[in-house]
């Protein structure tokens, strides 16, 4: 909208339509943040596959492939292969493209987010927020939560020293959004900048106190910072954690897949607070419209290079008394472990006294469902129909790890014993 408003000679209040460019222009973007010597993840500018693929097999897979001056992660894709990269290309320029695609290296790591006000000299960062699910998950889409709870202070130190260096750098005069990324030896990395506001605005707001919207228009309207009382920095960390949950309407949205990824999927998202982690986090979901069932059974059905991971998941699960049901090759697996699982035939099963995957979420006999897809990107018919009879069926389907890990801690906060009947007899 800048630019035509910028031809049309209609003034831009706040950040000008250049800088707003340079925010988005990734030649510009990346020579800004090399002058703030702030690191980002490697990547290129295409138009082509060709050079797509060429880009991709120089930073090696996997890769993000994105339009630019998109929002909600339309058309955004992580791409594992020379196909994908041709399949997703193609997809992207149906629609005829006025800006290059970029094509980014994969990290995966913790992502964190901050939302902040530059009045053109001063910036305030009322707080940084940390993704419970890790980078690859539209932060649209991600349980967020306030203040960030697993990182350390030099990696807030330096988050908040490169938001400034930001907002500075690009001369911003008003909002603008941050994403990071945070690897295993505590590296951190510019994801993306929003010359803009956030959806996370509206959160970070209510949680701090901070009426950044109001704020920040009188920053656009020439009003300092300091004239409305702030100091450049951090606000203080609350006491109490605060989750944003997003809220889906998959039940309702017939033709939607619900597995998770790059390109935003949610239409809402609901708050929680409460003085710890798992109560801010039962709060949120509660509120989000996920359905959290004390005891019943779970089932598992998991691609074979998260089938280690999912072994962690359902031994939690189970400690904690639910009854584990798998489909075969994941059943396999666990009872391999030392796991006591039902397994349930696939859809296609010829076995036609046994009920198969479909039946168990119909009749009600799950009260949580964790599907993953493999790396591959092969949607399967199965996969597809288990997600969306889990959601019509008012099923929590989770096809996260990190989803389904905040879910067990919750449910693990809420103290269950196991006492078999001779220990009840005894101690009554």
């Amino acid at each position: 909208l800048t630019e035509s408003l910028m031809k049309m000679g209609v003034p831009i209040l706040g950040t000008s339509a250049e800088n707003v460019d340079a925010a988005e222009d990734r030649e510009l973007f990346d020579k800004i943040l090399e002058e703030c010597e702030i690191p980002r993840p490697s990547g290129g500018t295409v138009y082509t596959a060709e050079e797509a693929k060429a880009v991709a097999n120089k930073l090696g897979y996997p890769v993000l492939v994105r339009p630019s001056y998109v929002l909600g992660g339309q058309g955004m894709q992580i791409a594992i292969s020379d196909t994908e990269i041709e399949e997703f290309m193609e997809i992207i320029n149906r629609i005829a493209q006025d800006h290059p695609i970029l094509v980014d290296k994969y990290l995966q790591g913790k992502e964190l987010e901050v939302d902040a006000v530059c009045d053109g000299t001063d910036i305030l960062i009322p707080g940084i927020m940390e993704h419970i699910e890790r980078a690859g998950i539209h932060s649209g889409d991600s349980i967020s939560v306030y203040p960030a709870q697993t990182v350390s202070q030099k990696v807030k130190d330096t988050i908040v020293d490169y938001a400034i260096r930001i907002g500075k750098g690009f001369h911003f005069i008003g909002l603008y959004n941050i994403q990071f990324i945070i690897d295993k030896a505590e590296q951190v990395y510019v994801l993306e900048v929003n010359p803009r506001s956030s959806r996370t605005v509206p959160f970070l707001s209510k949680i701090t106190g901070v009426p950044m919207s109001h704020v920040a228009t009188r920053c656009a309207l020439g009003h300092s910072l300091k004239e409305q009382g702030y100091t450049e920095g951090i606000r203080p960390e609350s006491q109490r954690v605060f989750v944003k949950a997003p809220v889906f309407s998959f039940a309702k949205l017939r033709s939607v897949d619900t597995v998770l990824g790059p390109e935003m999927k949610s239409t809402g998202e609901a708050l929680g607070g409460d003085v710890t982690l798992e109560k801010a986090l039962y709060k949120a979901l509660l509120a989000s419209g996920v359905k959290i069932p004390t005891h019943g059974n779970v089932l598992l059905t998991i691609a074979d290079e998260d089938k280690e991971e999912g072994l962690l998941i359902a031994k939690r699960f189970s400690a904690i008394g639910y009854g584990i049901l798998a489909t075969k090759g994941t059943a396999d697996y666990l009872q391999a472990h030392g796991l006591y699982v039902k397994t349930v035939q696939k859809i296609d099963a010829h076995e036609e006294a046994m009920e198969n995957v479909l039946d168990v979420i119909r009749k009600g006999y799950v009260n949580y469902v964790i599907n993953t897809m493999s790396q591959k990107k092969e949607v399967t018919m199965d996969g597809f129909l288990i997600r969306r009879v889990a959601a019509e069926n008012s099923v929590s389907c989770f096809t996260s790890f990190d989803t389904a890990n905040a879910m067990l801690k919750v449910l693990e906060s809420m103290n269950f014993t196991t006492i078999s009947m001779n220990e009840l007899a005894d101690a009554c």
